[in-house]
């Protein structure tokens, strides 16, 4: 077991099969001395606690409470709508600045990584925020095996598009097909991951089913669902949000409470779940993450390069 980051990020690693309920999941920082015995792999009871002593949030807000505009505007529209989408089986096509391009199937890509276990902060450009036990595994593992060529600084994201199964299709809300993109180091960072699950179960399709991406520094957008082609470039890539509206949106999105959203303020954030009177927190610089991160921007102006 190792803690890879001072107050923000736990993780464990374990195979597939060992998942974990959410309620067991909970409990076990009560039981944490019987954890070995409940055959739970390598998944030790210290390892589950959430950052600065956060509770995750329950399943039932992270699966209600989503933005996926494939399929609705609402935040409940993906729970109602999402589980038409097809997951199995599932393509990632990797192209671009490789050494290995191709069809990959996302079971042989899963075959050769280790999922972990990550606790992070989620915290939306709307303001608000939860705490999510992701499973996963990190980008750069992916990348490695694909071989990045040299000249190659950026990584482009591409959602899947379905228009007989993401009723959201139809309405002009953004360039479809939803994409995204992360500077090559930033794709590379440690932190960054490509989630599998939630609370070591399979990630539902309102979540980004079967596989998302995860930048915990970054406001949640950034972090582009259903991903079905990869591809590296020297050029920055076209990210739908930015496209949509460059004032708003900036490509590198980091959350950062010293620059606002130009509706609203981005000094603090609605906690989902916190409760009425505990419900808004102040906002951390790159969410928390700072001291893993801050070093990737140095001597940029983060004000302009939002």
């Amino acid at each position: 077991m190792a803690r890879i980051s001072n107050s923000h990020i736990w993780k464990s690693k374990f195979k597939d099969r060992d998942v974990t309920d959410e309620g067991l999941y909970l409990n076990r920082r009560q039981i944490m001395a019987g954890a070995a015995g409940l055959g739970l792999g390598s998944i030790a009871g210290p390892a589950l606690a959430a950052p600065e002593g956060l509770e995750p949030n329950p399943l039932e807000d992270i699966t209600n409470y989503n933005n996926y505009y494939e399929f609705g505007t609402g935040k409940t529209d993906p729970a109602k709508y999402a589980s038409a989408l097809t997951t199995e089986p599932w393509t990632i096509k990797v192209d671009g600045m490789v050494d290995k391009p191709g069809d990959y199937q996302l079971e042989d890509i899963l075959s050769q990584v280790e999922i972990e276990e990550r606790i992070y902060r989620l915290r939306c450009v709307e303001a608000w925020s939860m705490v999510i036990p992701w499973n996963g595994f990190e980008l750069n593992q992916l990348l490695e095996r694909v071989g990045v060529q040299s000249g190659a600084k950026y990584v482009a994201f591409e959602t899947a598009t379905r228009p007989d199964e993401m009723p959201g299709l139809r309405y002009p809300v953004l360039d479809w097909p939803y994409r995204e993109g992360l500077r090559l180091d930033e794709a590379m960072h440690p932190l960054t991951i490509m989630a599998t699950g939630i609370y070591g179960q399979d990630i539902l399709e309102q979540n980004g089913a079967p596989i998302r991406l995860v930048i915990p520094w970054k406001y949640g957008f950034k972090g582009i669902k259903s991903i079905v082609r990869i591809t590296l470039q020297d050029d920055m890539p076209f990210t739908s949000w930015n496209d949509a509206n460059a004032r708003e949106y900036g490509f590198y999105s980091n959350v950062n409470p010293e620059v606002d959203h130009p509706r609203w303020s981005q000094a603090t954030e609605r906690v989902i779940g916190a409760g009425l009177f505990s419900s808004r927190r102040e906002t951390d610089m790159f969410n928390g993450y700072g001291e893993e991160v801050a070093s990737l921007y140095s001597g940029m102006d983060l004000k302009a390069n939002f």
